[in-house]
């Protein structure tokens, strides 16, 4: 060959290779043109994990938890990505981790793979034990190759199993304790499709906001190919915050001693409820507010629902006697009791226009209002109206008050009024209006209205009003307001609710203090005889009234004890309420409260003393 024809041969070749270079050149450049342009449908290299705030806690004053919150996971798997090889084998160990049975994995998988293949939720209901559980099993799932890469547009990626959290769940540890107190919640979806609660009643509902007052954490950054976030610089991480704890004024320990006696109660009296509080009287402190009618706020069921309030507040009732000692203070602190004062108990028997002669009657208009118990003397001394509960002597003194006085002087004492305790629907009560007071008072005539208000008949309280109306006379004549919730605290902050707050005096501590005194005579010698506990000081009264709907008196009864228990160091005022006992058959006797409310009140003292609230004397 000659040179000639070599020469253009090497040069054919060079051109040739030149032209495939050219050519992979091209190519590499066009690529690359492509991967820019179509990056924005690849997955993305940043990824964003939100790491769910809970709910606060309710907690004891002696450190139990009461209700709280546990965080709610979801399994969730893109059936893809499952090697169909291995599908049993991941169908087996989910079931084991998990506790979901086999057969109802199975069938989730295979029709997601005949409708619609893609993201699947396994569960929605795993807890954070379980959860934890199963995110090692992804890891291993993993490392066994049951998961293989998918196919996407612009590249590849390996999902797997995702455990992701999902909501919280409420849960209250002690189920029925301090219920319906603690109230109950209901469930919601939050704009980011999370599972989250409100508070429907009781604590729940008050502090709604405070116990829901939180903010998710976040974790922003790049993905690694197993998709876990590969934190760096750029990475942002906020801490999560939940939401506020309560911390009560109430024991847990206390709570469910003075439940366990009201239960016990409430079998043997055979009533329809049973109401207890126990208050400090200098700080209004709550350390019980228990019933007989509780349930699981968990597990709530149809025969639950008339037990859903706190009747402590809610339940409107004329409370009868123990609103004695409010009037005759009342009149005390006037000065319009003179001392040694007799008064006619109305017990001769005068004859009428009817020849009649009405024993142990007071007659104001058409009305005629007697005593329960028949008194053998025809006058009464201030201690024999307090001590034996008389209605003649009890109104007689009302009316030497001045309408607006009589009016004035039972709203100091709270009565109509809420008494701002730290829960949600708060019933006022009612009582007849200042005009109705005066009817007949610029002619010395006796006014109907103040007499039957004046031994608690003819108005309406709560519970919880009558209990703060009773502090007085266990705090020199000041008005506490009680609280059930000592702090909140959140994010290692507190604030506490117990603060010393400036108490309003509604009798001077001279009348609290002779009040006090009647009412520690009535245990030692009155209708409260079976309250009295050797070594402390115990002063109440007792109260029975007919319980009234649709304006008309029933056979029913509500009958209670408030008072006060006192040792050196510590000062109480409880109250006890029995709402409906027999009042007819082998057991009428019951619907006395001498015979139901104070038996239940020793019973809660006996408690106090147990667990060291209260120190009898030489004890």
């Amino acid at each position: 060959m000659s040179s000639d024809k070599i020469k253009i041969n090497r040069t054919k070749k060079v051109f040739i290779l030149i032209f495939f270079i050219a050519l992979a050149l091209l190519i590499l450049v066009m690529s690359v043109t492509n991967t820019m342009t179509s990056y924005r449908h690849i997955p993305t290299l940043l990824t964003t994990k939100k790491e769910i705030s809970i709910r606060g806690e309710v907690i004891s004053s002696d450190n139990f938890k009461i209700s709280s919150s546990k965080k709610l996971y979801k399994a969730v798997i893109d059936t893809r990505s499952i090697d169909p090889n291995k599908k049993e084998l991941f169908i087996k160990l989910f079931s084991i981790y998990s506790g979901i049975k086999a057969n109802k994995i199975r069938k989730k998988i295979n029709n997601a793979h005949k409708t619609k293949p893609g993201t699947l939720v396994l569960s929605y209901n795993i807890d954070s034990r379980t959860a934890k559980n199963l995110k090692e099993l992804g890891f291993n799932l993993r490392q066994l190759d049951v998961f293989r890469a998918i196919k996407v547009r612009g590249g590849k990626i390996l999902y797997g199993l995702s455990i992701i959290e999902s909501g919280e769940k409420r849960v209250f540890t002690y189920k029925n304790t301090l219920t319906p107190v603690i109230g109950y919640i209901s469930k919601f979806e939050s704009k980011e499709g999370t599972t989250k609660v409100n508070g429907i009643k009781g604590l729940e509902k008050s502090y709604n906001e405070v116990l829901n007052n939180s903010k998710d954490g976040i974790l922003k950054g790049e993905r690694d190919v197993l998709s876990y976030i590969s934190f760096n610089k750029k990475s942002i991480i906020k801490s999560r915050v939940d939401g506020a704890n309560l911390v009560l004024n109430i024991p847990l320990k206390l709570q469910k001693n003075i439940e366990m006696v009201l239960d016990l109660y409430k079998e043997k009296i055979g009533c329809d409820e049973i109401m207890v509080s126990i208050m400090e009287s200098k700080t209004g402190k709550i350390l019980s507010l228990a019933t007989s009618n509780r349930f699981d706020p968990q597990n709530i069921q149809q025969h639950d629902i008339p037990n859903l309030n706190v009747n402590a507040i809610e339940y409107q009732f004329e409370p009868g006697s123990v609103i004695k000692p409010i009037t005759i203070s009342l009149v005390m602190d006037k000065g319009l009791i003179k001392r040694n004062e007799l008064l006619y108990a109305h017990n001769e028997g005068k004859k009428n226009s009817k020849g009649e002669f009405p024993k142990g009657k007071y007659k104001i208009g058409k009305y005629y209002i007697k005593d329960d118990h028949q008194f053998k003397k025809n006058y009464l001394t201030l201690d024999d109206i307090v001590i034996y509960s008389s209605n003649i002597g009890t109104l007689q003194l009302a009316q030497r008050l001045k309408a607006h006085e009589f009016s004035k002087g039972f709203k100091k004492f709270g009565i109509t009024n809420k008494t701002n305790i730290d829960l949600p629907y708060e019933k006022k009560g009612v009582m007849p209006k200042v005009y109705q007071f005066r009817a007949g008072e610029s002619k010395g005539k006796d006014n109907i209205f103040k007499a039957t208000v004046s031994y608690g008949q003819g108005m309406t309280a709560t519970f919880m009003q009558i209990l703060k109306a009773y502090s007085v006379f266990n705090n020199d004549g000041k008005i506490t307001t009680p609280k059930i919730v000592s702090k909140i605290v959140q994010d290692n902050q507190s604030i506490n609710l117990n603060t010393k707050e400036e108490q309003e005096r509604v009798i001077s501590a001279k009348t609290a203090n002779q009040m006090k005194r009647l009412l520690i005579k009535t245990v030692n010698t009155g209708t409260g005889k079976k309250a009295k506990y050797e070594g402390l000081e115990i002063g109440g009264k007792t109260g029975t009234a007919n319980i009234a709907r649709g304006g008309k008196y029933q056979r029913k009864y509500i009958s209670s004890f408030f008072g006060f228990a006192n040792d050196k160091k510590s000062k109480y005022t409880i109250g006890v309420s029995v709402r409906n006992p027999p009042s007819k058959g082998k057991y009428w006797y019951y619907y006395y409260a001498s015979e139901s409310a104070v038996p239940v009140f020793k019973e809660v003292v006996k408690t106090l003393v147990k667990l060291g609230y209260l120190t009898p004397k030489n004890n």
